[in-house]
C-alpha cells in the first residue's frame, strides 16, 4: 500500500500523456473525418470524443488485465511484492532513460519511446476505414494495440502498484489515471472544433517537438522510478 501515492500515479499518467505517438493517431482519426466531411465540424467533434473513449475503455480493460497477471504472480511466488516494486522502479527508470535518450539522439520507432515503423502502415490503413462517429469508437478499440508498444511502459509500472490493493479498490486508481491520459487529446480534439487550431498545426507543432515530449516524459518517469526505489512521493 505504501508504494501507491497519489504523486506516482498522476506523473506516471502525465508521463504516459505526452506521448507523441497518441497524438500522431489522433491526428491521423481526425484528418481522416475531416476529409470525408469537410463542412461538418460537429461531426469531427462527435468522431474524436468515440475515439477518445474508446482508447479509455480499451485502456480499462488492459489496467484489469495486468492487475490480475501481477496478483496471481503475488499469490504464487513467496515474496514477490518485494520484487515487483523494486523491478518496477528499475523498469520505469530504464524506460524514462530511453525516452531521455531520444532527446539528445531521436530516431523514429524508438524501443518502448514510439510505435514501431513496421506497425505504421497497419494502423493507418485502419483508421483510413473510419467512415463515422460510431466506426471511430470501434476502430479506436482496434487502435489500443497499435499504441500498446509506446504506451504501455508507464501503465505496467501504475497497474504493479496497484495490483497489490485488490481490483475493487484500484478501479478509481485506473479511472483517474486513464482520464489524465486522454486530456491532451480531448483538449486538441476541442480546439480543431472550436476552429482555434488546425489538425494539421497539431500534427507540424508535435514533430516540431517531439524530442521535448520525449524528455518531458523521460524525466518524469525516471523520477518515479528513483522515488520508488528512494521511498520519495
Amino acid at each position: 500500500m505504501e508504494q501507491i501515492s497519489f504523486a506516482r500515479i498522476t506523473t506516471l499518467a502525465l508521463a504516459d500523456a505526452v506521448n507523441p505517438c497518441v497524438i500522431a493517431i489522433l491526428t491521423i482519426v481526425l484528418i481522416t473525418i475531416l476529409i470525408q466531411n469537410p463542412e461538418k465540424r460537429k461531426r469531427v467533434l462527435l468522431a474524436g470524443l468515440s475515439f477518445i473513449a474508446a482508447i479509455y475503455i480499451g485502456y480499462l480493460f488492459y489496467g484489469f488485465l495486468i492487475i490480475r497477471i501481477f496478483q496471481t504472480l503475488t499469490g504464487k511466488i513467496s515474496g514477490f511484492s518485494f520484487y515487483l516494486y523494486r523491478g518496477l522502479a528499475i523498469f520505469a527508470m530504464l524506460i524514462g532513460a530511453l525516452n531521455i535518450k531520444d532527446y539528445f539522439s531521436y530516431r523514429p520507432g524508438g524501443l518502448a519511446t514510439e510505435m514501431p515503423m513496421r506497425m505504421r502502415p497497419y494502423a493507418k490503413q485502419l483508421i483510413k476505414k473510419m467512415t463515422s462517429p460510431k466506426g471511430a469508437f470501434f476502430i479506436g478499440l482496434f487502435v489500443t494495440v497499435f499504441l500498446l508498444p509506446c504506451t504501455i511502459g508507464p501503465y505496467i509500472i501504475a497497474s504493479g502498484l496497484l495490483a497489490e490493493i485488490g481490483f475493487i479498490k484500484a478501479l478509481p486508481w485506473l479511472l483517474y489515471y486513464n482520464a489524465l491520459f486522454v486530456i491532451p487529446m480531448l483538449v486538441i480534439t476541442l480546439l480543431i472544433y472550436l476552429a482555434y487550431t488546425k489538425v494539421e498545426d497539431v500534427s507540424g507543432w508535435k514533430e516540431r517537438n517531439i524530442k521535448y515530449l520525449h524528455l518531458i516524459s523521460g524525466l518524469l518517469l525516471f523520477f518515479v522510478g528513483l522515488s520508488l526505489l528512494m521511498g520519495w512521493l
